[in-house]
């Protein structure tokens, strides 16, 4: 029997189900799911990494945001209050649209 021991989507108890197997499963506290939420988007983060194609890219990055939202929803913060910290930095910083990668710094 596979161990899992990691956040999943909503409807995958009925999955499994349907499918006629068991499951033993619990409901997280807030604490609990922010730090399962931080650790179930690194898995994502990977998974995006090691996509081929346009539509792949697409669907782990909708888990990506799907978690994005959880992650908000458990801080109480909205996803408006989110971009406008991302507008902010933007501005400060700058976005990522030059596609600049920096190779090295020296000392002068």
């Amino acid at each position: 029997m596979p161990v899992y021991n990691k956040l999943v989507r909503d409807r995958i108890l009925e999955i499994i189900e349907s499918d006629g197997l068991v499951y033993n499963a619990r409901i997280l506290e807030s604490t609990e799911l922010l730090k399962e939420v931080k650790a179930k988007m690194i898995e994502e983060a990977k998974e995006f990494q090691a996509t081929e194609t346009v539509n792949e890219s697409v669907e782990e990055l909708a888990d990506v945001l799907e978690l994005i939202h959880t992650a908000l929803s458990t801080l109480g913060v909205t996803y408006e209050e989110l971009d406008e910290v991302r507008l902010q930095k933007k501005v400060r910083r700058g976005g990522f649209e030059k596609a600049i990668y920096l190779v090295d710094v020296k000392d002068k």
